[in-house]
């Protein structure tokens, strides 16, 4: 059973930083595409960050420069390091795993989420 366990969300202020956790219970975790999406009230669920099984990571634009997603193979943990947070970035921030090794193929398995509050 596949299970992935977000952690490290919180309050921050605008211009802060924050770095999520996501364990991992995948057999084969460095062989699997890996994602960060979030979702805020009344918005639909956007794409934040994706990681391949070979760590080349794809961002969104919105968090170009300022998110950097990355992958401990041997932990079974995938990370979004966040920093310059805004107002805009608060959100319910989940954790996705894929079926393969490429991000193509789209996302199985879904974490709980963290929550994300930036206060200006």
């Amino acid at each position: 059973q596949v299970q992935l366990v977000e952690s490290g969300g919180g309050s921050v202020q605008a211009g802060g930083s924050l770095k999520l956790s996501c364990s991992a219970s995948i057999y084969s975790f460095s062989s699997v595409c890996m994602g960060w999406f979030r979702q805020a009230p009344g918005k639909e669920r956007e794409r934040v960050a994706t990681i391949n099984a070979y760590s080349q990571a794809c961002d969104a634009d919105s968090v170009k420069g300022r998110f950097t997603i990355f992958r401990d193979n041997a932990l079974k943990t995938l990370y979004l390091q966040m920093n310059s947070l805004t107002a805009e970035d608060a959100a319910m921030y989940y954790c996705a795993a894929g079926g393969s090794s490429t991000c193509a193929a789209g996302f199985r398995y879904w974490g709980q989420g963290t929550q994300v509050t930036v206060s200006s």
